[in-house]
């Protein structure tokens, strides 16, 4: 067990492969049995449960949303009392088998009325995380999650992109966002899903955002995605072995 948790949160821009490189992030820390892992799917599409071949049945926002609805039924509610109920109904959303788990969060949180039940779960998620070695967070595309902190307590912070130019400069934009809002101890860009032999310079990466290296367009991860197969059970491939080499410089 590390000394604290190595929290990986996985951002870019809707489609460049997030989830696909989460799931293989998963995949990559499992060959050491050892290793105690929490997957968290941030994304309200709920792919990374696809992608690592776990059936979600709940999502913490189920466990907002029935907090909420007793709240407004029978009055309200101290807080001593939520956190109890709320610790107990996050366990029931936990999946477990063997040593990694898999938490999904939904749909986007709400603020307003129910801020001090949205600042609940953002605290028993960390609390959670302290029981792992390894935290993988697949985020919502784009900036938001950053602009919020929901990511505040992440560790290293992995940018993926695809060759686009549209794709690097929201990466960028992370970056900058990130620089100011997070504590991350380490940052890197991935650009995926990439053709050829490119080079940095080639794809225009932003010179002030490090960068870890490409990952290239891999049939093995396409036909896995496209029948929606676990990437937890393929085989080495080329773009497992390039994000090995990515994650080694992070």
């Amino acid at each position: 067990m590390l000394d604290k948790p190595c929290v990986i949160a996985v951002c870019g821009k809707g489609g460049v492969g997030k989830t696909s490189i989460s799931a293989m992030i998963v995949r990559d820390l499992l060959r050491h049995p050892e290793n105690r892992i929490l997957a968290i799917d941030a994304d309200p599409a709920v792919g990374l449960a696809a992608a690592l071949g776990v059936a979600a049945a709940r999502t913490v926002d189920d466990v907002r949303n029935d907090l909420i609805s007793r709240m407004e039924g029978g009055g309200g509610a101290g807080k001593a009392e939520m956190l109890a109920m709320l610790d107990y109904d996050m366990l029931s959303v936990l999946e477990e088998s063997k040593n990694l788990a898999f938490l999904a969060i939904g749909r986007p949180e709400k603020e307003g009325c129910y801020c001090r039940i949205n600042q609940l779960l953002k605290d028993i998620i960390a609390s959670m995380a302290q029981n792992f070695d390894y935290v993988v967070i697949d985020g919502e595309a784009g900036i938001e999650q950053v602009n919020r902190r929901v990511m505040a307590h992440a560790t290293h912070l992995v940018l993926v992109s695809d060759p686009s130019v549209r794709g690097l400069n929201v990466a960028q934009t992370i970056y900058t966002v990130a620089k100011k809002a997070l504590f991350c101890e380490y940052a890197g860009l991935i650009v995926n899903r990439v053709s050829g032999d490119a080079t940095q310079d080639g794809l225009r990466v932003p010179s002030d955002t490090p960068y870890l290296g490409t990952i290239p367009e891999d049939d093995v991860i396409r036909l896995a995605d496209a029948a929606g197969r676990s990437l937890i059970d393929i085989a080495d491939c080329e773009a497992s072995e390039a994000l090995r080499a990515c994650l080694e410089k992070l």
